[in-house]
């Protein structure tokens, strides 16, 4: 998702429709990513029943694309820089598309996983480039901004048609639907790149640091591994020597980055008071809003009973929450300040997942229904998120910025899974009889193909119960970083200086 930190080499100006249309091919890839991680979240209860994967085995299913996109992110934006943004897109859009495809041939969890991979090397291509080829398309800032804020705005379309696309598939068709929608999509975005957008690169093109890219990927992988192994089975040597052996691979690639004079990310931007208070308010929406579509979906699903097509028409509230108030976001910051857009909507997204604790029991979809809502017009200030850590970067480092606002995004949804995640099953196992079969206690959908009633009616039970504490944990966290980004955020801040 990086902005070249140098000037792109001088080209003829687009014509108004070739930059709209590549501005749809730009959007259309975002649009993707969101409905692809809404379907799977649906796909999962089926995906289980037919796989039988174990619990670490179903969050792999979801983390790895998230980790392995996340890691390769400065690596793909370097690489762009070099080789040409188009020619990256376009790679990243046979690869995604293949990775697609080759889920036919997926039998068991961790050929699925081995997709989910592919599909994340791919996605590391696609988003990096994407913001850098609007910025060659729209030379004029006022153009600029609108063509911005309608790539921004496909997010949450892409929240509002992932469900129910996925729904309808999932309805009529098996798991693999759910990738194989990729396919005809990806051919032909590959073409509409080729004929819409126009060549980019960067007359200077940062460094490359192979080393730097492995500290980050298996920094990460390990810290996870650690924080979802801790969730299932308490503290082990194992957790204990994995993830400490994560969270030193992570501080030998800050250091890295800053020992070199051009690192692959600019990590002295966190001195940044408000550069870091945009990008916490990234990350943690991000880490809350993924970990709620993943149980919610879940939950409508196993314990209320019903269909895919049902379950995804019943996350729209979510969207919905998020389409009114997205375009209200930005005029509202220039108005009360972007420091009050981004704490109050910290506060409201708080106040969505604190209502799955308050609202009385036994849960039902009109509370769940308010909960999503309030939660969607929490993700609203995403927007004003990406002005301010914009706004903290020298226009020489703007590069560096978009692409940690970028990986804030994904690690976030990663990280969300696994500690959200892995609390609300903890708290399900603890509902369980402690001599109930390991197939129950892996997961509800495990407890439910036993066939047993009784311990079907405790399970749902538990899994309800897990996603209420899930709710309350989820609230106090959200506010926790709302007080963090009040004080973090300059109150004069001014979002004017932006440089996408």
């Amino acid at each position: 998702m990086t902005a070249s930190t140098t000037p792109v080499r001088p080209a003829a100006t687009p014509s108004t429709r070739r930059r709209w249309g590549g501005l749809a091919v730009l959007s259309a890839s975002l649009l993707l990513v969101v409905m692809d991680m809404t379907i799977l979240n649906l796909a999962l209860p089926a995906m289980a029943e037919d796989l039988r994967p174990s619990s670490v085995e179903l969050l792999w299913m979801v983390d790895i694309y998230s980790l392995v996109l996340a890691g390769l992110l400065v690596t793909a934006s370097s690489l762009g820089d070099r080789i040409g943004r188009r020619r990256m897109l376009v790679t990243g859009f046979v690869i995604f598309g293949a990775a697609s495809l080759g889920v036919l041939l997926a039998d068991s969890p961790a050929h699925v996983i081995a997709v989910r991979v592919l599909l994340g090397v791919g996605g590391a291509m696609i988003m990096p480039s994407t913001l850098s080829l609007i910025r060659a398309l729209f030379p004029d800032a006022r153009e600029r901004a609108t063509a911005l804020g309608i790539w921004g705005a496909t997010a949450a379309v892409g929240s509002a048609l992932g469900p129910i696309l996925g729904g309808a598939l999932l309805q009529n068709f098996s798991w693999h639907s759910a990738f194989l929608v990729n396919v005809p999509v990806m051919a032909a975005a590959v073409v509409a790149a080729l004929l819409l957008l126009p060549e980019s690169r960067s007359e200077r093109p940062g460094r490359l640091d192979p080393v730097a890219t492995v500290l980050s990927i298996a920094g990460m992988v390990g810290l996870v591994y650690a924080i979802k192994e801790l969730g299932k089975d308490g503290v082990t040597a194992e957790v204990l020597v994995v993830g400490l052996v994560g969270a030193a691979l992570l501080f030998g690639f800050v250091l890295r980055c800053l020992r070199t004079g051009e690192p692959m990310l600019e990590i002295r931007l966190f001195r940044g008071r408000g550069f870091t208070a945009g990008v916490l308010t990234a990350l943690i929406t991000s880490f809350a809003m993924v970990a709620a579509l993943l149980l919610i979906s879940q939950w409508l699903q196993l314990v209320k009973g019903w269909s895919p097509l049902a379950s995804g028409v019943a996350l729209l509230p979510m969207a919905v929450g998020g389409l009114i108030g997205s375009p209200l976001a930005p005029a509202l910051a220039q108005r009360i300040g972007a420091r009050t857009v981004l704490v109050g909507g910290l506060a409201v997204g708080a106040a969505g997942f604190l209502l799955l604790f308050a609202v009385p029991q036994p849960l039902t979809y009109a509370g769940i229904a308010a909960s999503l809502t309030l939660i969607g017009i929490g993700t609203a200030p995403l927007a004003v998120a990406s002005a301010v850590i914009m706004a903290g970067a020298p226009v020489d480092q703007a590069g560096s910025a978009a692409a940690i606002e970028e990986s804030s995004y994904e690690i976030g949804a990663a990280l969300g899974i696994t500690v959200l995640g892995s609390l609300a099953a903890a708290v399900y196992r603890a509902g369980l009889p402690s001599d109930a079969p390991t197939q129950a206690q892996e997961s509800l959908a495990g407890a439910l193909t036993l066939g047993d009633p009784a311990l079907s009616s405790t399970a749902r039970t538990a899994f309800t119960e897990s996603l209420t504490w899930f709710g309350l944990s989820g609230g106090l966290l959200l506010l926790a970083v709302a007080g963090l980004v009040l004080y973090l955020t300059p109150r004069t801040l001014d979002l004017s200086a932006a440089h996408h």
